[in-house]
């Protein structure tokens, strides 16, 4: 009995020092009754599409609520109309779902609650605890002071509330140019926090809404309108990254000065920097506009939408925002050990074919003329689950170029004059030599086949050192494939001295020349399979089509980067 209960007690000891700190303080709130329920929220702004980083914010906040039989809300921060479009909410909506975050019914909009922001702030007004400012942005400035220098308190600070309720509402009905008055809340402009000398928490906007049209031409600003939001929808815990630290006492005093029941809890954590990517919106937009990439999912960025049209998989993304962990350091993780997680993923799920993506052709000279035969070859070696395939065996083949040297090196196994190989999955091969053309560059090989090593073993006993992939000319389909190389290298400066991007000018390459195995005429959009030794591919969703497939290389084979035991 002592025993099990150490056990139990050891087990108890070794889930609690593998919590995060984040769980560690949901669980004390829980027990102390703070809160009687878990809800968290993944709050993004409709300016652009979301990137890997949004992928932890949105694994953590919803896994939160999972684990403590919560509730989870995407909610729409559409506070800023000069910014945010319909596309962008689309492809949010996608991108968390494909993420596969729960948020079934609790799609929101911060703009639903513009009506309960507005009594807000007038209830502000009221408490004399807002005030109407007629400084220009710049004068708010200059009067903020800086970390060595207290505010300055606006000449408007002290107006009286029923001048400045008059004047709120002139604002609402839109009485003022943009920018000519804005509503600040009046707290400390000597506070040694900048965030909380006098904020501006309305400013006049006469922009079209996406979601409300012409309805407003007041617009709250994000300090204020974040915490109204969270408390409206009675979110517990609003976690977010480390920038808001210094943001959260005003985040706690719009929430009491407001006189939310119950308010919600900020807790940081630190964001994920990843090695070799661009995450920034402004450098994005400028490769997009400038036609370096082809949109906002081309391969080579690191947007939850590019990574799905590589090939990524959302469980691949979620065991990257496992290991790289929660923490309030800030650290950046190298791009291989996503590239990592994506290949352990789907290894034992991906059938494994042979494509040649830099061909020569092979021609087997006493290989009977016209005769075609079908063989049968595994999908997946370590998983004998996926069964086996049918594949066609000709005369005539495709093998990669490399695969043969008319002069090789010393331990070079692959083709050469008088060398056996063994083509995998058929038959073994021995070379007898090649043509040229007039430039000296190989056209055809040449070889002869042993009929009596059918399936790639001899009845001798006899061993090769070499097997190569092919696929039968007469049945293989053309396609094209597409490798990625990182699109920026921070060995050598991700910025130019000019503070243009140092870009990699070798980050795609396009093979148009390929020949893959004739099943994959029929894949689908997103499908990938493992290229026996050329890596793991995905059929493009933009570009392929069954007249022209088009693969992209989500990743090579192998890797340098290790999982520590």
């Amino acid at each position: 009995m002592e025993e099990n209960t150490k056990t139990v007690a050891e087990t108890e000891e070794k889930e609690a020092v593998s919590k995060n700190f984040i769980e560690r303080e949901i669980e004390k709130d829980l027990a102390e009754g703070v809160y009687n329920h878990v809800q968290t929220r993944f709050p993004p702004e409709p300016n652009g599409y979301l990137h890997i980083g949004h992928a932890k914010s949105i694994i953590l906040n919803s896994g939160l609520a999972e684990e403590y039989h919560g509730k989870f809300n995407l909610r729409f921060d559409d506070t800023n109309p000069t910014k945010e479009k319909t596309e962008f909410v689309q492809s949010i909506i996608e991108d968390v779902k494909w993420l596969g975050a729960d948020f079934e019914d609790r799609l929101f909009f911060a703009s639903d609650y513009f009506e309960q922001m507005y009594e807000c702030a007038v209830l502000l007004i009221k408490k004399g605890k807002a005030f109407v400012c007629d400084l220009s942005a710049e004068q708010i400035r200059e009067y903020r002071g800086d970390f060595n220098t207290p505010g300055k308190e606006s000449p408007y600070r002290n107006r009286s509330v029923e001048e400045n309720l008059q004047l709120f509402e002139n604002m609402k009905n839109g009485v003022y140019k943009d920018g000519e008055k804005v509503l600040r809340a009046k707290i400390d402009m000597a506070s040694p926090n900048i965030n909380m000398r006098d904020p501006v928490i309305y400013r006049v906007a006469h922009m079209t809404h996406h979601n409300t049209g012409d309805k407003w031409c007041i617009y709250p600003m994000y300090d204020f309108a974040h915490p109204i939001e969270d408390a409206i929808e009675h979110i517990t815990h609003s976690i977010c990254t480390l920038e808001f630290e210094d943001h959260r006492p005003l985040y706690d005093w719009v929430v009491r000065e407001c006189e939310f029941e119950n308010p919600p809890r900020q807790i940081e954590f630190a964001k994920m920097y990843l090695t070799n990517v661009i995450t920034g919106k402004r450098y994005i937009k400028k490769l997009v506009e400038d036609k370096i990439v082809d949109g906002w999912d081309d391969p080579r960025l690191v947007s939850i939408a590019a990574l799905r049209r590589r090939g990524f998989t959302p469980e691949s993304i979620r065991k990257f925002v496992e290991l790289a962990g929660v923490s309030k350091a800030d650290s950046s993780i190298d791009y291989a050990m996503l590239e990592y997680c994506v290949r352990e993923d789907l290894k034992l799920k991906k059938a494994r074919v042979m494509a040649v993506l830099d061909p020569v052709k092979l021609v087997i000279d006493n290989y009977p003329e016209g005769q075609m035969e079908e063989l049968t070859a595994p999908c997946n070696l370590e998983n004998p689950e996926l069964g086996d395939r049918v594949i066609s065996f000709g005369k005539e083949l495709y093998i990669e170029r490399e695969d043969f040297m008319e002069e090789p090196p010393k331990k070079y196994f692959r083709l050469f004059p008088g060398n056996e190989v063994r083509l995998m999955n058929a038959y073994f091969v021995t070379c007898t030599g090649c043509e040229k053309d007039e430039n000296g560059n190989v056209t055809v090989v040449h070889c002869t086949y042993d009929p009596e090593t059918k399936g790639g073993n001899a009845p001798d006993g006899r061993k090769v050192k070499g097997t190569i992939h092919w696929v039968a000319k007469e049945t293989a389909v053309k396609a094209e494939c597409r490798l990625y190389e990182n699109l920026v290298d921070e060995e050598k400066g991700k910025l130019n001295e000019d503070g243009t991007l140092n870009l990699n000018p070798n980050s795609l390459t396009i093979l148009k020349e390929c020949y893959v195995e004739p099943s994959l005429k029929n894949a689908a959009a997103y499908d990938s399979f493992q290229f026996v030794r050329n890596g793991y591919f995905c059929v493009d969703c933009r570009d392929s089509a069954p007249e022209h497939p088009v693969f992209n290389r989500i990743v090579s084979l192998k890797s340098s980067f290790k999982i520590a035991k």
